[in-house]
């Protein structure tokens, strides 16, 4: 999960996505909504994004079902 907002380095959590992405392990962004337009091409890139910590846990428990 690559965490995007207010309290957290930006470039950090941008630089964390699109290493994950080259490694091409699946990755989940967290960010309001305010911010998807900026990150279009790492949303497009990860498993799915959310918006509430609430929704990566769905989000896992979906996927990671027997």
């Amino acid at each position: 999960m690559v965490r995007f907002g207010d309290k957290y380095k930006q470039w950090n959590a941008a630089f964390d996505a699109g290493y994950t992405a080259a490694l091409g392990t699946p990755y989940i962004t967290l960010h309001d909504e305010e911010i998807v337009h900026p990150l279009k091409e790492v949303d497009a890139a990860a498993m799915a994004w959310a918006t509430t910590p609430e929704q990566v846990v769905g989000i896992l428990k979906h996927v990671m079902r027997d």
